[in-house]
């Protein structure tokens, strides 16, 4: 795991306004079936840049979680709020010298109305693929890490989304 004293993630959290807790890179499923929910049962896939089959594979997120030492997991109520706090965090991390920072959101990308898959992407610092996207089990990576989730069955339930930043 890590020492890492340049973080406070107490203060990134209270000024992003979400919950985080640096978490042991062994805790992150990357599971093959994860990525074909996205391409059978969601409408993103293939039309945006973030999702399948643009995004990284299964295999490729194992080897690039292979290449970090460090993770934060975000937890918020509203997935706008993943969305904005991923790449702002991610920068941070940058800007303290974590060099290799890099980050994954929750859901699909809503930037854009439509994503232009020729032209490529036109908000690359805040466009992120989900965490589901590159083959991340959600649901198995949040709850060993002690954050809530559950299946809803209806809009009216409280959410939780997540997003993930790995680092060192």
């Amino acid at each position: 795991m890590v020492e890492v004293k340049e973080i406070n993630v107490e203060e990134i959290s209270r000024r992003h306004a979400v919950e985080i807790k640096l978490i042991d890179r062994a805790t992150i499923r990357v599971e093959d079936w994860v990525r074909m929910k996205c391409q059978f049962g969601c409408g993103g896939y293939g039309a945006r840049l973030t999702c399948p089959p643009y995004s990284p594979t299964p295999d490729q997120t194992r080897r690039i979680i292979k290449d970090y030492k460090n993770a934060l997991l975000i937890h918020s109520r509203n997935s706008r709020k993943i969305k904005e706090a991923v790449p702002e965090i991610e920068r941070e991390l940058f800007l303290k010298g974590f060099y290799k920072a890099w980050g994954m959101g929750a859901g699909p990308c809503r930037y854009c109305h439509e994503c232009d898959i020729e032209a490529g992407c036109r908000f690359p610092r805040k466009a992120r693929p989900a965490m589901e996207a590159c083959g991340i089990d959600v649901f198995a990576t949040v709850r060993l890490n002690g954050f809530p989730i559950e299946v809803l069955t209806s809009r009216t339930q409280e959410q939780n989304h997540y997003g993930l930043i790995l680092f060192e």
